[in-house]
């Protein structure tokens, strides 16, 4: 009897202590436990990705260009596209001088995502090019920063013209390719908004909320494809410029002042945890500091907590915009 009670409480501290662990991993973490697991103990992107050709949109700024600088020096070869070719051709030189790619490597291809008559073209030139893609990376899109009762209806159009239409439509037609060699990656970068809601960004919101849905659904059409991956990248707030280049109440005005962005996550950390998901076939992965990655979880397992939350954060997040200041400032982890 004595030596169960002690086999049982054993046991017991083993697993208290286990969870102990996971929930100081998980403080200190800024990325969901899979995907941090995935980078200690998975497949690395340097053995992974090294000769495979990758099609990265939204190249030519913030997350899409740190990835393309990443993703050269691995040794990937590159076609990269955005809608201003001057600063492709600024992101293909950089590539150059950082990594043993040679000029043939490296692919400039102007896009844009909203001209959806060009998207067959734009793949037949990767495919002429590199003879195969390898690996699609859907990153193309625009942010937004207007409340909903402000902002006109045509910017909602624009939106999900750019954020979901345009994405899927350049992914049917590499997914065509890919079915027929039967084996590829589609990696889209949403956001941690496509898992919740958040003032200031409700088109936004809904855009990434329906690439989620329509890439969950994809994924079980592909069933008899195991070898095409479909992974979702959901980062939280990333020092980009992609503050700048957001959606506002109307499609002829920018944001005045973009504020301190110092504080969100730099974007090379945001870029190499997208490529160890791209590396294990990571379903989902959210990258994100705290407080975002908590409510992503308590969106996921205790949604009505995540709404109390979320309506607290959602009026500082309100105010500090009509502030002048970023909209996230104020409870976002200082970077050092």
């Amino acid at each position: 009897m004595a030596w169960g009670c002690a086999l049982w409480l054993a046991l017991a501290g083993g697993a208290l202590l286990a969870l102990l662990v996971q929930l100081l991993r998980w403080l200190r973490a800024d990325g969901d436990l899979t995907l941090l697991w995935a980078e200690r103990w998975g497949k690395k992107p340097e053995h992974e990705l090294r000769g495979k050709v990758v099609w990265v949109t939204g190249a030519s700024s913030g997350i899409g260009e740190e990835l393309t600088y990443q993703l050269a020096k691995l040794g990937a070869l590159l076609a990269i596209s955005a809608r201003r070719e001057d600063e492709l051709q600024r992101v293909k030189k950089k590539c150059l001088q950082i990594s043993s790619l040679s000029e043939n490597d490296i692919l400039v291809l102007r896009l844009d995502l909203t001209d959806r008559s060009s998207h067959e073209a734009a793949t037949n030139s990767v495919l002429k090019h590199f003879g195969k893609i390898d690996v699609l990376v859907n990153n193309g899109g625009r942010s937004q920063r207007s409340l909903f009762v402000d902002t006109n209806l045509d910017v909602y159009n624009a939106i999900i013209e750019l954020n979901y239409l345009g994405t899927i439509s350049l992914t049917k037609y590499v997914l065509n390719h890919m079915i027929q060699r039967k084996k590829g990656k589609i990696v889209t970068v949403s956001s941690v908004m496509g898992i919740m809601g958040a003032p200031l960004a409700t088109g936004y919101c809904a855009s990434k909320h329906a690439l989620q849905g329509f890439f969950n659904s994809l994924r079980t059409e592909l069933t008899d494809y195991p070898e095409i991956s479909v992974i979702q990248i959901c980062p939280g707030p990333v020092q980009s410029q992609i503050i700048q280049n957001v959606f506002t109440e109307n499609l002829a005005k920018s944001i005045e002042n973009s504020g301190d962005q110092s504080h969100k996550m730099p974007t090379d950390r945001c870029a190499r945890l997208t490529l160890v998901s791209v590396a294990n076939d990571v379903k989902e992965a959210w990258i994100s500091d705290h407080p975002y990655l908590a409510v992503c979880y308590l969106w996921q397992y205790a949604p009505t907590w995540a709404w109390w939350l979320m309506n607290r954060m959602g009026k500082r997040r309100i105010q500090n915009f009509k502030s002048g200041i970023d909209a996230d400032a104020s409870y976002s982890r200082k970077k050092k």
